[in-house]
């Protein structure tokens, strides 16, 4: 049995996997949407340097799981690179959902050079937090009014200090199975750094018509790239 352990981006908690998880579990394989520290139902727990890493890294080992898919969404992508090489043997495959993805020394605001200020910005003027989207960035990403609510109705403020620590990588992350599924009405192709990982044989490229956030927009579709992923693996 494989377990996929799913980690949202900013603003969302394990609420988010609700339309991806069933299709997993009737493929047979665990299944363990992850709410990360400072965020939906742990809004109250706090959130420091390494905080979201040790989450991901403590739930693998808390549940003793083996042969585990990590999957991190937008964000989530830092976190879940760096817990990927952490649990070691017992990864089986990463998979970055449109997401960015940690260098050492590095991040999640330093692969934004044209927005990092605003981010930062908006953490300074809401206590420390950066505050969820509105309904207009939503717009163009193939979701529908009734899943743009959902998703805003749901959002919480994100942890300031995770978007603004430096990632640690003790090896290359081009060393790690990886999938890396692009969302293509976000952006139509991956960034310069990903591009310069899936060069690597273990990475591979899988794309989506859709926009960011596929966890809503198309749910069942993202199951069975995760699905597919697994098998190939097989």
């Amino acid at each position: 049995m494989t377990h996929f352990v799913l980690v949202a981006g900013a603003w969302l908690g394990s609420w988010a996997w609700r339309d991806v998880a069933p299709d997993l579990r009737a493929a047979g394989h665990g299944v363990h949407p992850l709410t990360l520290s400072g965020l939906a139902d742990k809004r109250g727990a706090a959130a420091g340097p390494g905080t979201h890493v040790q989450d991901i890294v403590d739930e693998v080992e808390r549940l003793g799981l083996r042969d585990v898919v990590l999957v991190g969404h937008s964000y989530a992508g830092i976190p879940v690179g760096q817990a990927a090489e952490r649990i070691g043997d017992r990864l089986a495959r990463a998979v970055f959902v449109d997401a960015n993805v940690p260098a050492d020394g590095e991040s999640f605001v330093s692969g934004w050079p044209d927005g990092r200020a605003g981010v930062e910005a908006a953490i300074a003027a809401n206590e420390g937090f950066w505050p969820p989207p509105a309904a207009a960035d939503c717009e163009g990403q193939g979701l529908t009014d009734e899943q743009i609510a959902r998703f805003l109705g749901g959002a919480t403020p994100h942890p300031g200090v995770t978007l603004t620590e430096a990632a640690v990588l003790a090896r290359p992350l081009g060393l790690l199975p990886t999938t890396y599924v692009k969302c293509l009405l976000d952006w139509p192709e991956p960034s310069p750094e990903v591009a310069e990982l899936l060069t690597s044989e273990r990475w591979r490229l899988v794309t989506m018509d859709t926009g960011h956030w596929p966890m809503f927009s198309q749910p069942r579709e993202l199951a069975r790239i995760l699905l597919d992923a697994v098998e190939t693996d097989g």
